[in-house]
């Protein structure tokens, strides 16, 4: 009872903005948020990121999920520079997955210190794949936590002109054949603003220090991948959907106020 209280008493701090409306992201972007949907902006995402036992990263831009609070997305801002997609032909799905099996026990060491579940990556999802008309790279791993429940992380990563947006959907797996197809429909509703889309690209731009792959098993941090370090950089992301299912039952299990229900 005492969690309820908490996770409502956090909920009920959230700026929510309520669809129909646009929400910006900072400078960088916007997404239509359709009625019946809500979104929060990157401080209150921090909030409600740490409230599921997990670690901000400090890049979060923000929240958006339906009022049921059944799934939602999480969007990140890495500003590491334009990322070439010259290895779009060449991505080895058996060569990442082997990557992130070895990060993740590496990072299991890390959660089960903090008392978090450890996870055992049980295979692809969805192998990876880059869309290159949208420049969305796109991809989904099965895993198993340690008490035996299942979970699916998908991620999205679109590339932009100084950087890409990390969008994480989180939601359970037996849902996700159902959430799926809502969830990329929204997705058309994102874009970077002017300035800031892939296209933009000009001679001079900030460039990032490595490419597709390495965004799929590691993100940030994947530059060590180049000094065969690959083993090391799955730290908390993937396993920031363990116990999911308990958070959503717990501290969403009321509808968050808007100002609409004032």
């Amino acid at each position: 009872m005492a969690q309820d209280e908490e996770g409502q008493s956090l909920l009920e701090k959230i700026s929510w903005l309520e669809g129909p409306a646009t929400a910006t992201m900072d400078n960088l972007a916007e997404i239509r948020v359709p009625g019946g949907y809500l979104f929060a902006n990157g401080d209150d995402t921090k909030m409600l990121i740490e409230a599921m036992g997990n670690i901000s990263s400090g890049e979060e831009k923000g929240f958006f999920a339906p009022q049921s609070m059944d799934w939602f997305v999480v969007f990140e801002f890495d500003d590491i520079g334009y990322v070439k997609d010259d290895e779009k032909n060449s991505l080895d799905a058996d060569a990442m997955l082997e990557s992130i099996r070895e990060g993740t026990e590496a990072a299991n060491e890390i959660r089960r210190e903090r008392g978090f579940s450890g996870m055992t990556i049980l295979g692809w999802e969805t192998p990876p794949y880059y869309n290159e008309n949208t420049q969305n790279l796109e991809w989904a791993i099965k895993g198993q936590n340690d008490d035996g429940s299942m979970i699916i992380n998908h991620n999205t990563r679109i590339l932009g002109r100084s950087g890409v947006m990390r969008v994480t959907l989180v939601v359970d797996p037996d849902m996700l054949s159902s959430v799926l197809p809502l969830f990329r429909e929204y997705m058309k509703g994102f874009s970077y603003l002017s300035g800031e889309q892939y296209a933009e690209y000009r001679e001079g731009d900030k460039l990032a220090e490595y490419g597709l792959t390495a965004l799929v098993v590691g993100g940030a941090a994947a530059v060590a991948v180049k000094s065969g370090l690959g083993k090391w950089i799955w730290k908390i992301l993937l396993l920031a959907v363990a116990g999911i299912s308990g958070f959503i039952k717990k501290f969403f299990k009321k509808k968050p106020e808007t100002e609409a229900d004032e």
